[in-house]
């Protein structure tokens, strides 16, 4: 089977707004086996819309939507595929009420145009909006499947993965799923080669290799008629993997390389502190988007200017005027300033040129020194990247975060 995503909004093609349903649908679609071979994004316009949709009727066996499902007059796209697919529009008492309930318990009068968003295409399934009021649906006609999604990501996220997904396992025929093996340290390509053979070889489970910002993973899924039938297809595969890429993987099915350090920390009751200068607190950030992140993270000091270094952190005049602020010996002073200015078991140093400018021959952009201290001892890197700023302070920031669950853990 394949799919064809269409987003419809005008601001999308403004650029006031980024596509993000269309990632996340794109990658929950691959891994239920369900191809995508277009994506289309079309403005708030009923003509361009229907044109749009008869396209995606002529090549694709199920038909995604994302907005157009509010209460306003530009909100045309369940009557415009209702209208292509020979629907007829219907009142669905249930949304019908819940909006009702929903203006009662804000305190605020729900204006007649909101009623639109119970009107659904007849005989469809409904997709009960928990997370705000437009509903989705889904219906079958002429040999296609349509879903209907709101836009908004807050909407969208949560119905896709609560409603659609499960509508569309069905679709898919028997059970998919899938293990996400997460590894830092080794390119893309890299890993790509250390499995070669193994992906040449597969079937079902498949291996498809994927790249993240500064890291990459590995997804293995596998298709058969229960999900206990496909666990065990999976789990020689991964164990295999595992072994072949040994100590670069950072974990199986986790978010982040800040989760599996955050467990570490807590795990261990450890505490961490940390010193940034050109990553500009974003080690810290990521740290704190993790919740529960106070049982192990005691704080940070943004030391940009070597004043700062020399004064809150300890680093000596004399490695800042000779040695300088980029070098491994000030990223280390660092490391060990702030675990005893905070009182941490372990401190990290970070001290680099992110860019664009600030290089020199010696020093050039990009370069960077990550320096953990534990227990009397300095784990240190040195770390080079050309790809700008951005991907220069977030390989920096994950590199610590590697140091530790490298040497730590």
């Amino acid at each position: 089977m394949n799919a064809e995503l269409i987003a419809v909004g005008t601001e999308i093609l403004l650029g006031d707004i980024v596509n993000t349903d269309a990632q996340l649908i794109s990658q929950g679609l691959s891994e239920l086996g369900i191809n995508v071979f277009y994506q289309t994004v079309v403005g708030d316009n009923p003509a361009r819309l229907e044109r749009v949709v008869r396209e995606a009727k002529d090549r694709a066996d199920i038909i995604i939507t994302t907005g157009g499902l509010g209460p306003t007059l530009d909100d045309l796209t369940k009557e415009t595929l209702a209208t292509v697919f020979g629907k007829k529009m219907e009142l669905h008492q249930p949304s019908m009420d819940r909006l009702t309930d929903f203006f009662k318990t804000i305190g605020r009068e729900m204006t007649k145009n909101n009623e639109k968003q119970a009107w659904l295409p007849e005989g469809c399934t409904v997709f009960t909006n928990l997370w705000g009021t437009a509903p989705g649906c889904a219906f079958e006609a002429d040999g296609k499947h349509v879903l209907m999604l709101p836009g908004p990501p807050r909407e969208c996220n949560p119905m896709w993965k609560e409603c659609a997904m499960p509508y569309l396992y069905k679709l898919a025929g028997g059970c998919i799923v899938s293990r996400n093996i997460r590894v830092f340290g080794l390119g893309e390509s890299n890993m790509e080669n250390i499995l070669h053979d193994m992906m040449e070889k597969s079937a079902n489970p498949t291996i498809a290799p994927y790249a993240r910002t500064s890291e990459c993973f590995a997804r293995v899924t596998a298709k058969a008629d229960t999900p206990a039938e496909c666990e065990k297809m999976l789990d020689p595969v991964v164990d295999e993997i595992l072994k072949l890429l040994g100590d670069d993987v950072y974990g199986v099915d986790v978010d982040s390389l800040e989760q599996v350090v955050g467990d570490g920390l807590r795990e261990r009751k450890l505490t961490l502190a940390v010193a940034e200068s050109c990553t500009g607190g974003l080690l810290s950030k990521r740290l704190t988007d993790i919740p529960g992140a106070s049982d192990y993270y005691l704080g940070g000091v943004c030391s940009y200017s070597n004043s700062v270094k020399e004064k809150v952190l300890g680093v000596k005049k004399e490695t800042l005027d000779t040695i300088g602020a980029v070098s491994s010996e000030t990223a280390e002073q660092m490391a060990v300033g702030v675990a005893n200015a905070l009182g941490s078991d372990i401190g990290v140093g970070i001290t680099g040129i992110a860019g664009p400018g600030g290089g020199t021959e010696d020093k050039p952009t990009g370069l960077v020194y990550i320096s953990v201290w534990y227990d009397g001892k300095f784990f240190t890197r040195k770390m080079q990247s050309s790809l700008g700023r951005d991907r220069v302070r977030m390989q920096a920031a994950s590199t610590a975060l590697d140091l530790i669950r490298r040497h730590i853990f």
